[in-house]
């Protein structure tokens, strides 16, 4: 057996100063890394990159700021649930919001308002009022497909019933037709 000219490597035995130099290396390359991150990805495409030609797309009307049309007295409106999507066709996204007073107690009745962007200032602003708080409605199961606003509705039979206890439960779906939203129930009210 012939013997090496060169004498032993030092790192072919281990030894704990080398696991914890390893440890410490990499721990330093974790920490690192949770500093260094790249750019969030967004799903907007960057400027220049749009085909000549094509219509320029929008964000959505944002709900924050609106001045619905509902009387709330001294509390303040709360946005319940919001959707967006082009309901019209034109290319532009509308936001459907579901609004209601922030009441401390009971169940106070929705608001569904669809929100567009003025032509002249770009700010988000109500075009439409799909169910009014007068109505006394609470809207539980909310979507925007197809073009479509649809909504599950929980109202009253008649003035008598307690505000606690609604006792109809209704469908409705909203679509733009001949410049204005039609509403039509996909299923026929129901007592609750």
């Amino acid at each position: 057996m012939q013997q090496s000219a060169v004498p032993e490597l030092a790192h072919t035995h281990t030894r704990p100063i080398h696991w914890v130099a390893t440890a410490t290396a990499v721990a330093g390359v974790m920490a690192l890394s949770s500093v260094l991150q790249p750019n969030p990805a967004t799903a907007a495409q960057a400027a220049g990159t749009q085909a000549k030609g094509a219509p320029a797309v929008t964000a959505p009307p944002d709900p924050a700021g609106v001045d619905f049309p509902i009387e709330c007295g001294r509390v303040r409106e709360l946005v319940q649930k919001k959707a967006s999507g082009d309901l019209d066709g034109d290319g532009s996204p509308e936001t459907v919001a579901v609004v209601h007073c922030d009441a401390p107690m009971g169940t106070p009745p929705d608001g569904v308002y669809v929100l567009t962007r003025a032509a002249e200032t770009g700010k988000p602003r109500v075009v439409a009022t799909l169910i009014d708080p007068k109505d006394r409605l609470t809207v539980t199961d909310f979507a925007l497909r197809d073009g479509a606003v649809l909504a599950t509705l929980l109202g009253y039979s008649s003035a008598d019933v307690p505000s606690c206890c609604p006792d109809v439960k209704d469908s409705a779906k909203w679509q733009w037709k001949n410049d204005a939203f039609v509403r039509s129930t996909p299923a026929g009210t129901q007592t609750v």
